[in-house]
């Protein structure tokens, strides 16, 4: 089996908070949950260095793209890197490769008839005398009057075009812009129609995407697909490969998405091998982002693949997650109304936020992360729940038996409920309902601590050693079962556990223990002062005031 998957691409032109990362680590949970598994896989995503956000950016500090975009790639590729996020490879949108693949795709569909030219009104700013980019243009959404971008409304999910807003402003200069013509070259969306309707319809009815995913499809098929500019006057970006018009960009519609496939083959060439078997039929292709992306994902980019002859090869999995709050208020990067990946993770463990970023994900509904409930997550589950089994049983083991894990037989309950748990759990990932699935695990870690007190092994090592052995044996086992279990959602004190167990590489399987002399042990996680809630939201509030 080959699985894809696809990790959205974080725009270059800020720090990643949050918001991204809930959005982005179930894509890490499945690479590394099908890579436990045997499977074949493939994990690429990369920085979106094109484009007008960096552009927006780069000329309010007066520096240039590229400057922009090189500080927030380095930074992302350390903050994912500090994160555990697994990718084969983490690539970026302005290098010679990625240009090269979509300049390869652009001529393929204008080959194929699906891109033509056309003349088009385009806003433009006689203060700043350019053509404006969708996203300078800034105004009320026609469809839910509230504040828009002239390529989406990010509150009622709708694409626009900037001649759509009402009260349109330029965002470089604020002032309201003109519309003058020129010529553009267009994808033809339309044409696919009837195609995606069918897409979309075995999509909902095998039940792989979200239901996000298939009701917000479901919409902008009903409102009837329209061609789509693919090119714009840009300063970056990819050129435009026709004579005569290289000095336009191949625009964000085809340009962004085709990052999937030029990562795969960027991966391909640097490992010399053949990228064939990621883009047929047979693979099991997972796209995972937030919802403001979902029609780049279950639209634009099947038509692309549809235009360039791999229709076989379009998204069979859909992982959207709807948005994060922040203590109740909704995330903002202008208000600077966020929490910022560097920042976090110099103070608390990565697998404190990937923990509480899976509890309380986005799957359904919009999620809240507050600063309270973050801090009692870790004291109470990852520290009181899992750290403190894992510590109380090894602890008693070096103590009563010198390290020397008990060679005995295994309670025949839990070990059938642990071999269940592989099932069970892999079925949740592969489906993904991350969630469910850190709940059961969870779920089952309290059942391992009501057994550990129900046992009583510092009163059994007194009066009855070998179910005091027997007890040891099947705690140690647990333990040893979910270091495995939980590894794709807790890569680091996975690994620590492992290193204090001295297992080999792991597999999705149950372990079997035998004879096992541990190593050091340490604990897994350290107590949050509970003060440190109040000291986090006044910082907070601080920052964004």
């Amino acid at each position: 089996m080959t699985v894809f998957i696809g990790g959205a691409w974080p725009y270059a032109n800020g720090s990643l908070h949050l918001g991204h990362i809930a959005a982005l680590l179930p894509g890490d949970i499945l690479a590394r949950y099908f890579r436990l598994k045997g499977e074949k896989v493939l994990y690429v995503s990369g920085s979106d260095c094109n484009g007008t956000p960096i552009s927006i950016r780069a000329a309010a500090e007066g520096v240039s793209v590229k400057k922009i975009a090189d500080r927030y790639h380095t930074e992302f590729v350390v903050s994912f890197l500090r994160l555990g996020f697994s990718y084969d490879l983490y690539t970026r949108t302005d290098g010679s490769f990625h240009h090269e693949v979509v300049r390869e795709v652009f001529l393929k569909l204008l080959e194929r008839g699906f891109i033509y030219k056309k003349e088009m009104e385009q806003t433009y700013c006689e203060f700043d005398e350019r053509f404006l980019p969708d996203r300078f243009v800034e105004g009320t959404c026609p469809n839910c009057g509230s504040q828009a971008r002239g390529d989406q409304c990010d509150s009622c999910g709708s694409i626009l075009d900037p001649l759509d807003l009402i009260n349109r402003t330029c965002k470089l200069c604020g002032k309201e812009p003109t519309v003058r013509k020129t010529e553009h070259f267009y994808f033809k969306l339309s044409e696919f129609q009837k195609q995606l309707e069918s897409f979309v319809a075995s999509a909902d009815e095998d039940g792989r995407w979200r239901e996000n995913a298939i009701r917000q499809s479901e919409r902008y098929l009903q409102e009837g697909l329209h061609d789509r500019a693919v090119s714009r006057d840009l300063e970056n970006g990819v050129n435009v490969p026709v004579a005569g018009y290289e000095d336009k960009k191949i625009y964000v519609w085809i340009e962004a998405v085709t990052g999937y496939y030029s990562a795969s083959r960027e991966w391909a060439m640097l490992n010399r091998t053949d990228i064939a078997t990621f883009w047929d039929e047979e693979t099991v292709a997972y796209y995972v982002h937030g919802k403001d992306n979902i029609p780049f994902h279950t639209i634009i980019w099947p038509a692309i693949l549809m235009g360039i002859g791999k229709e076989k090869a379009v998204p069979t999995h859909v992982i959207s997650n709807e948005y994060l709050t922040l203590e109740k208020r909704k995330l903002s990067t202008s208000q600077n109304w966020a929490v910022w990946v560097p920042d976090i993770l110099e103070r608390y463990h990565p697998d404190s936020v990937r923990y509480f970023l899976t509890a309380n994900a986005p799957e359904n509904r919009d999620a809240d992360f507050s600063w309270r409930e973050f801090i009692y997550s870790h004291n109470s589950e990852l520290l009181g729940a899992y750290g403190n089994f894992v510590n109380r049983t090894l602890k008693f083991i070096e103590k009563s038996y010198g390290g020397v894990v008990p060679q005995t037989e295994i309670n025949k309950g839990i070990k059938n409920t642990v071999a269940g748990l592989y099932h069970i759990v892999g079925k949740k990932i592969e489906d993904g309902h991350f969630k469910e699935t850190i709940e059961t695990l969870f779920d089952f870690i309290r059942q391992a601590n009501k057994y550990f007190d129900e046992e009583k092994p510092w009163i059994q090592v007194k009066e009855d050693v070998v179910a005091c052995e027997r007890t040891m044996a099947t705690c140690t086992y647990i333990i040893a079962n979910l270091s495995q279990l939980l590894s794709p959602f807790l890569p680091f004190s996975s690994e620590d556990v492992q290193s204090m167990l001295k297992l080999r590489k792991p597999e999705w399987k149950e372990i079997e223990i035998g004879s096992l002399t541990l190593k050091r042990v340490e604990p897994l996680f350290e107590r949050i002062d509970a003060g440190q809630i109040d000291a986090e939201v006044e910082r907070l509030i601080s920052q964004s005031s």
